[in-house]
């Protein structure tokens, strides 16, 4: 009898294998899908070619600018822009222009800065040189702090255009000056695409109170907008996104995806997407901070016999890496708690680092830093997102991408351009020995990841950041 059911149960999994990968490609097959054509899709490959098209499409701006961004910095970039912003306007006062950023991050300085050197300050000087154009710049607050979640929403759209970029607007992301932040940057040229990106914002952070301009002398208080935030966090874990689809699965399409909260729309295409995959999957991220469940897909394509291929930027390269000559601070040992996740990890998949189906390769540039984000499946499938596939993005941030299907290839001689540029400057790690390991870091660092791991902390820094 024991060998009977066990019979059974193993027949019951052999025969269900088949009805879940139909699932996962079944998803994918009906989503809700944009016609796009190949002509107007173009990827541009470094961050001062994105700056000078953000710009260039400002410029020609006939009806629209919305600029979505976790912030815009008061330093040259972001002075560029937002002068640019406000000299457009004087001249075409009917364009319709707004700008909209996190309602927390826009209201404190960088780390180490006081309150008064905030973004949401200089927003309102400029408001005050240029009396009589308004721009509004609008707080979206996701939560009632920021460490629980930020509108990582991305994307501007200029008239018909959609530039789409996990990039922010400050030097190092539009490489202003000496240090760049590197990032992915699309250029697509789609009316339904576009009005479907100014419906989302415009009907679901505009009529919500918590949603707060910026550009004002006084702003309401967390406690004050507490109540709101809820309401609004609420709403958007329970819409949908509305848009017209005319695409199908034989043509070149693209669908904008936004979720926020466990088990959103956007977590949901990420694990179909990896699952569909036949041959090869490549993933960039610059925190390698994965969830469980994105951790077990990535193992069963490998026990599948599938390729899997990782990017993901050196701890120098991280954001949060403070060099060992300048002042330590507790943010700056996530680069190593992202370093020891890694080690780890190859470590216990090495014999498929062997085999050659597991490719880590690990970005650094100096001192430059990297911040690429997406999913590549099998020369069909790009996925194209601010989302860091991390817990944080999982569960907490309001995120976004856009899903290309690009089944007959059209747009794959740019895409293979895009990955051989990011692939120039990576070492490939063929061994977990080569990362370092933790008893070498430096006695700050050290010090206090021993002292975090020992009373578990670690778990709950991972999940927040």
């Amino acid at each position: 009898m024991l060998f009977y059911n066990l019979f059974l149960l193993s027949d019951n999994i052999i025969m269900r294998i088949p009805f879940i990968k139909y699932n996962h490609k079944k998803h994918l097959d009906e989503l809700p899908k944009i016609q796009q054509r190949a002509a107007d899709y173009h990827i541009l490959y470094q961050p001062k070619d994105y700056r000078v098209a953000l710009l260039d499409n400002i410029h020609k701006a006939e009806r629209r600018i919305y600029i979505i961004a976790l912030y815009l910095e008061r330093d040259e970039a972001g002075r560029e822009l937002l002068e640019t912003l406000y000299q457009i306007k004087a001249l075409r006062p009917h364009l319709d222009i707004k700008i909209f950023v996190d309602w927390h991050r826009a209201q404190r300085g960088r780390i180490g800065e006081g309150t008064s050197e905030s973004n949401a300050n200089y927003y309102y000087a400029m408001r005050q040189k240029y009396p009589n154009i308004d721009i509004p710049i609008y707080g979206v607050p996701i939560n009632r702090r920021e460490v629980l979640g930020v509108l990582h929403l991305k994307g501007s759209i200029i008239d018909d255009t959609v530039i789409y970029t996990g990039a922010s607007i400050n030097n190092v992301y539009l490489h202003k000056l000496e240090n760049y932040r590197y990032d992915r940057y699309h250029v697509i040229v789609n009316k339904k695409l576009a009005d479907s990106m100014i419906n989302y914002v415009n009907d679901n952070f505009l009529p919500f109170t918590a949603v707060q301009r910026l550009d004002t002398p006084q702003h309401k208080t967390r406690k004050q907008l507490k109540p709101d935030i809820k309401v609004l966090r609420h709403h958007l874990m329970n819409t949908n996104y509305q848009y017209e689809a005319n695409g199908n699965n034989e043509s070149l399409t693209v669908a904008p995806i936004v979720g926020v909260g466990k088990n959103n729309p956007l977590n949901k295409i990420i694990h179909h997407l990896i699952n569909i995959t036949q041959e090869k999957a490549t993933f960039c991220t610059p925190y390698f901070n994965l969830p469980n469940i994105v951790m077990r897909d990535i193992i069963r394509l490998l026990r599948k016999g599938r390729q899997v291929e990782l990017i993901i930027g050196d701890k120098i390269a991280n954001d949060f890496y403070i060099p060992e000559n300048e002042p330590f601070n507790i943010s700056g040992g996530l680069p190593y708690l992202y370093e020891i996740n890694l080690r780890n990890f190859i470590e216990r998949l090495q014999h498929f680092v062997d085999k050659g189906q597991l490719i880590i390769r690990l970005w650094q540039d100096g001192n430059q830093t990297y911040h690429l984000k997406g999913i590549w499946i099998d020369n069909e499938w790009l996925l194209i997102t601010g989302n860091n596939v991390n817990p944080r993005a999982w569960r907490l941030d309001l995120e976004n991408g856009i899903l290309v299907h690009d089944p007959k290839q059209e747009l794959q001689s740019q895409i293979q351009t895009e990955l051989a540029t990011i692939r120039e400057k990576t070492t490939l790690i063929t061994h977990f020995q080569q990362i370092q390991a933790s008893q070498f870091y430096p006695k700050q660092v050290h010090k206090l990841i021993k002292r975090l791991s020992r009373i578990r902390v670690d778990r709950i820094i991972k999940r927040l950041l």
